[in-house]
């Protein structure tokens, strides 16, 4: 998950920033360890392996994800270092930046960060939410939060010592999302937050604040090319063709037609036969898995079902089938990356009564990948 991702690299790159910046420190994970020769072969997070070597001076400390000093790190030895683990190591690299003479080598072991993630994740489904924001300014945003009884308002100021980022308008990547300022947020942005509601739940004290700009657009598929991870799609809205690109972070995703026809009717006023649009006469209501854990949006929101969808690949698809894509917003608007695309959607985008299809105010809300930022 794009999020677990993420953390890792979060956890350790914060620590190495309060400690002594960036410039003479590498983190990553160890790939090898060598006791005897007292190495470790560390694969970066910039992507490059590197082979520390440790002073005969130096030292090892274990510390916990989410720590910002070394107060409460505990001195260990390198036989106490696995595979999987993250490290930060202090020291001067070589002229050609493949080696690392360290005199201070941070730990953080994989199972410390996986237990940090279940826990993230859990606060995530327990205290966050996800909507487009229909109002900002510099102290304070209005999110449409879509839930089972429909869109409601959700008023989001920033805790102290909330934790602000901004997606990059080219990248799907939480990794690549910056810091940020509440200002930036405007009219239309996606917005997940973390916190905790008032008591009506009409408002939230944000902890943490992901925000971006995005595009959502309903289309009919033109043409597949499975080679380049590329489909040739008819914008609903426009009439206009548009290319859109898969890549590794991409959640793409088909509905099951009973959960689709449920969403439909959950999501669309009643027709003149006094039944809303979607699964017809005496189709179950209760099951596809629409009831949720709780958490973001109230229970049972639209991005916890989600969550629980298979993916699904561009073999399973097919011209003229029915779509809905989330995408970030790049250069060129007939060219789109991916974050979420979700297909069997065609009893959401079809108007009762008609063949007509249109995306209408349905909307993927908390599609920023799927699960928690």
């Amino acid at each position: 998950m794009r999020s677990s991702v993420y953390l890792r690299f979060v956890y350790l790159a914060a620590l190495a920033a309060g400690l002594f910046g960036q410039a003479t420190s590498t983190v990553g994970v160890v790939t090898k360890i060598d006791a005897a020769a007292q190495q470790l072969v560390v694969k970066t997070d910039q992507g490059p392996e590197v082979t520390v070597t440790m002073e005969p001076k130096a030292s090892f400390r274990r510390t916990k994800p989410g720590e910002t000093s070394l107060a409460n790190a505990a001195t260990i030895a390198i036989t106490d270092i696995n595979a999987g683990d993250r490290v930060l190591a202090r020291g001067k690299p070589s002229e050609d930046q493949k080696s690392v003479a360290a005199t201070l080598v941070v730990v953080m072991s994989k199972s410390d960060i996986a237990q940090k993630q279940a826990a993230e994740k859990a606060d995530w489904d327990k205290r966050g939410v996800v909507g487009t924001v229909t109002a900002a300014s510099p102290t304070e945003i209005a999110l449409s939060v879509r839930g089972p009884g429909g869109a409601k308002t959700l008023i989001v100021t920033p805790a102290e010592n909330a934790v602000i980022r901004r997606y990059s308008p080219e990248s799907i990547k939480f990794e690549d999302a910056k810091p940020s300022a509440l200002g930036e947020i405007r009219t239309g942005d996606q917005v997940r937050a973390r916190g905790d509601k008032s008591a009506d739940g009409t408002k939230m004290a944000a902890q943490e604040i992901v925000s971006g700009t995005f595009r959502e657009l309903a289309a009919t598929i033109i043409s597949i090319d499975a080679a380049n991870n590329q489909l040739r799609v008819n914008d609903l809205a426009t009439k206009k063709p548009v290319t859109i690109r898969i890549n590794a972070d991409s959640s793409v995703k088909k509905l099951p037609l009973q959960m689709a026809q449920m969403l439909a009717a959950r999501t669309r006023p009643a027709d003149p036969g006094g039944r809303a649009g979607g699964p017809p006469a005496g189709a179950a209501a209760g099951r596809g898995g629409f009831e949720g854990r709780g958490g973001r949006g109230g229970g049972g929101d639209l991005t916890q079902m989600l969550d629980r969808v298979p993916k699904v690949t561009l073999a399973d698809l097919k011209n003229g089938d029915a779509i809905i894509v989330l995408s970030t917003v790049g250069s060129s608007p007939d060219q789109l990356t991916v974050i979420t695309m979700l297909a069997g959607v065609e009893p959401i985008l079809t108007k009762p009564g008609t063949r007509e299809m249109q995306l209408g105010d349905w909307s993927l809300g908390g599609g920023l990948g799927g699960g928690e930022p």
